[in-house]
């Protein structure tokens, strides 16, 4: 029974709160067959090292950092600027929430060197756990991922490379925990917006070994972390990356100040702020004249999608969740929502997009290191988890619209990822470039090809690549404007073709082959006149929600 008054308008047990959990105080990974689905695979003879500490994690995320994302949601970062004698400290306070969520993750680290090699004695792919971590945490709170995870890898590798040794000892010393350790931050985007690198306005002047940079970056998330990565223009009108730190190296204060921290639609618990560069001691990360630092720069934001795609296919599962849930409880019409047909196609093609996200992620992650992929798979999976946010306020009806209940955050959360890394335009425009400058659709065919199993997807290989050839012959500004339906059919073959290779896998009794048929029927197949009405009915429902939802964790 719940902690509330009995009114007597309660005259059943149809608003008992009790009633209502959705997936805040489960266990994730008990919950989650298809993540199970994937570590089997990917772990192979570490699965059984590893499931204890997925568990383990799988309580973690569901619990105590659920419940501290909500609070930090409604308690969010604060700005101290100034001390008691009037001097600028730009000090980002964090709420005590956030802090009990972060150090609970720093305990339990997949993502750490000494978590992964661990894993490696054991048998197990690091690659493979810091991606179920980052899955399960961004099912809790997409604003800790960003806070945790934003250029780690960034600092580190620019700073190995080019850093002088004094500086390079003290970046390895930050980053002791690993890269997911909170302690980065990128400052790219000015008031010109954060695309167009030709507006960018900061400057840099050489002083000595190092450099004095000016500007104002007007967005930076993870303002509160301890390593920045800044473009600015050289003198001589190059865009290069450097390092800058809170201290000097003299130990003093360095040039950085916040102006203010942004008072943004979601992911609170990130602390996203207007950053003023005054002079601030910074070091370039690129060899001299050389301009190999923006190229490794520009690799590494690449690979940063990945990441923002886990934020988007992260929301879509806990959005998929929470509609589940709520269907189960709520009735309607003498039923519960979730036996109304409906309500069951709704849901069963929320369950078939989830995982078509999921395998995409995950394959990007764990999978050949295609040029290709990072864009395509942010394309879809940051958007799908827009929409998976947006059909589980729907699922919820009004009550999905109030905050306290779970759906609005993701709403307003999810919402970020497909400007994070890149918006839908400037992913296309990727997409093109790689294919024009690197012909790197040619091992995404290859890999694509390798995956499927029906004729159908083969089919649709072969018509891909038909496609491109001719988007190849097109005039510029056509070519450009029909990049978005190239992508979206790149993101479609590649999805079904992975949700086939799935299938063959053995580890689900058929289910997958039942989800990559469904999808496939969705995105590749022609729907006639009559747009497919004229199948024959057939309810999937029940044998998707089983492999997709576990009460008891089986």
């Amino acid at each position: 029974m719940g902690r509330y008054l009995i009114e007597p308008f309660d005259r059943s047990d149809r608003y008992a709160t009790e009633s209502y959990q959705g997936a805040a105080g489960r266990n994730w990974w008990r919950c989650d067959p298809t993540l199970r689905l994937l570590m089997r695979r990917h772990l192979g003879d570490g699965y059984a090292w590893a499931e204890p500490r997925l568990d383990r994690l799988g309580e973690l995320m569901g619990g105590l950092v659920a419940e501290c994302a909500e609070e930090t949601d409604r308690n969010p970062p604060r700005l101290e600027k100034y001390d008691k004698w009037g001097r600028d400290v730009s000090q980002v306070l964090m709420p005590p929430s956030f802090h009990t969520a972060r150090q609970a993750l720093m305990a339990d680290n997949f993502t750490s060197p000494s978590f992964a090699g661990q894993a490696r004695a054991n048998g197990a792919d690091p690659a493979a756990l810091g991606a179920a971590w980052t899955y399960l945490l961004d099912q809790a709170d997409i604003g800790m991922g960003c806070a945790l995870g934003t250029g780690g890898d960034m600092v580190v590798s620019l700073a190995e490379k080019h850093a002088p040794p004094d500086v390079r000892d003290r970046v390895r010393e930050i980053f002791a925990n690993g890269f997911y350790s909170g302690e980065a931050a990128q400052l790219f985007t000015e008031r010109t917006g954060g695309s167009d690198l030709a507006a960018l306005e900061t400057e840099a002047v050489p002083a000595g070994d190092a450099w004095l940079l000016t500007g104002f970056k007007w967005f930076a998330s993870n303002a509160n972390g301890s390593a920045f990565v800044v473009l600015a223009r050289l003198p001589e009108g190059a865009v290069a990356p450097f390092l800058v730190l809170w201290e000097r190296r003299d130990g003093s204060r360095n040039g950085v100040r916040i102006r203010r921290l942004k008072d943004k639609l979601g992911t609170r618990s990130v602390a996203s702020a207007e950053v003023e560069l005054a002079g601030a001691e910074a070091f370039l990360l690129a060899g001299e004249g050389s301009g190999s630092g923006l190229g490794t720069m520009m690799k590494l934001t690449n690979a940063s999608r990945l990441g923002v795609a886990m934020m988007g296919v992260g929301v879509a599962r806990r959005a998929l969740v929470e509609a589940l849930c709520y269907a189960r409880a709520r009735e309607a019409f003498g039923r519960p929502l979730i036996e109304q047909p409906l309500m069951r196609r709704k849901l069963g093609e929320l369950i078939v997009e989830v995982e078509a996200a999921q395998a995409m992620v995950f394959d990007g992650h764990t999978g050949p290191r295609l040029r290709l992929a990072p864009a395509l798979i942010k394309l879809r999976a940051a958007r799908l988890g827009v929409t998976a946010a947006t059909d589980a306020v729907e699922v919820h009806g009004g009550n999905g619209y109030i905050e306290q209940w779970p759906v609005a955050r993701l709403l307003r959360d999810a919402q970020v990822n497909p400007i994070w890394e890149g918006g839908d335009n400037i992913l296309c425009l990727d997409v093109r470039r790689a294919m024009l400058k690197e012909r790197a659709h040619l091992p995404f065919l290859d890999h694509v090809r390798a995956l499927a199993t029906s004729d159908l997807v083969q089919t649709r290989v072969d018509d891909l690549t038909k496609a491109i050839e001719a988007w190849s012959a097109l005039e510029h500004a056509a070519a450009e404007a029909r990049l978005y339906p190239l992508a979206q059919f790149m993101a479609d073959v590649y999805a079904a073709a992975l949700l086939e290779d799935q299938a063959t896998w053995g580890l689900d009794d058929g289910r997958k082959a039942l989800v990559a048929r469904l999808y496939a029927e969705a995105h590749l197949v022609d729907q006639g006149p009559l747009r497919g009405l004229d199948r024959p009915a057939d309810d999937p429902f029940d044998e998707l929600l089983a492999g997709a939802f576990s009460e008891s964790g089986g």
